[in-house]
């Protein structure tokens, strides 16, 4: 797919994922009213909505059609961005500004950042609930669907997936005893364990068997693991608009990072690896689901990793 119609098609579903993402968030009343506020604010402060987008994507490679996905692809935005909010509070990175905007903590103060966290974690899986309560729900086999979606979507947020990593990143602050081992782990639960979600969630609900549902597992794991040495590598040779925060920032916190523990050249060649084996682990469900077209789903995938091209 040619770089200018990939961007166009880039933005029209980023749009689409917008406007889905406003008919799905809590309306701003009742005595909850600032804790609504803040929730609304912290979703749509921007972003790429990679991680529903993804998910949509898998589901239509898998031959997935009507919108049984659309409760989980506002839901896996949620997740996403509850964990933003709370990473952005001042006992976690303390930061003041997300995407160009003042961050939920600063607008809000820190006890609604954390009530916002906490509800729009809450309200994702309500928002993905609704599944259950659409026509599509009721087609054979589609319930049983829906509760393994919701399943796999827990369980990736939760303590054996994204916040697992955030506790152990935390506990590896300064670098000490930090191992390739652990490292790894840090990034498939803290970073791969939501790219997993969202495409997992969108085999299951289009019906793919446990064996395809693996295969999409792996190939997530990789993307994540990719895109997050990727972003140790453009920390050391990127620019700020790349990395989209200051470069150097691993150095200066003296922190450790693939890169420090491999080097540059041996990262670059694992990038290379876990995205090429990605890619393919695509083509060959793709080509086995005789999917019309998984043009732009391939091309998601290397510019989520990338990000230079």
């Amino acid at each position: 797919m040619e770089k200018e119609v990939f961007q166009q098609e880039m933005r029209r579903k980023t749009q689409e994922i917008d406007a889905l993402l406003t008919t799905c968030l809590p309306k701003e009343e009742g005595y909850q009213k600032t804790v609504l506020q803040a929730m609304n604010y912290s979703v749509l402060a921007g972003g790429k909505r990679l991680r529903p987008m993804l998910m949509l994507e898998v589901y239509r490679m898998f031959g997935g059609q009507g919108g049984l996905v659309e409760p989980f692809m506002a839901a896996i935005e949620m997740i996403h961005t509850y964990s933003l909010v709370h990473d952005d509070l001042p006992a976690m990175d303390d930061d003041e500004y997300r995407r160009g905007r003042k961050t939920t903590h600063v607008v809000y103060g820190e006890a609604f950042a954390i009530l916002a966290g906490d509800g729009l974690l809450n309200y994702a899986f309500e928002t993905a609930l609704r599944a259950f309560e659409l026509p599509q729900a009721g087609e054979e086999g589609a319930w049983r669907r829906v509760a393994r979606a919701l399943s796999v979507l827990a369980q990736k947020a939760g303590v054996y997936g994204m916040i697992g990593g955030q506790t152990a990143d935390i506990e590896a602050e300064g670098g000490k005893d930090l191992t390739k081992q652990r490292l790894l782990f840090i990034h498939e639960k803290k970073t791969a364990a939501l790219i997993q979600a969202s495409m997992m969630v969108g085999a299951l609900l289009a019906g793919a068997d446990e064996q395809e549902v693996a295969q999409i597992e792996k190939c997530a794991y990789n993307i994540g693991i990719a895109f997050q040495i990727q972003d140790d590598i453009l920390d050391v040779v990127g620019t700020k608009e790349e990395l989209g925060k200051p470069i150097g920032s691993d150095e200066k916190n003296h922190k450790q990072t693939y890169v420090t523990l491999n080097g540059l050249e041996r990262s670059r060649q694992e990038v290379a690896r876990l995205s090429e084996e990605a890619v393919a682990i695509l083509d060959g469900l793709s080509e086995r689901k005789g999917a019309e077209d998984a043009a732009f789903l391939r091309q998601l995938v290397l510019q989520l990793i990338d990000r230079r091209s």
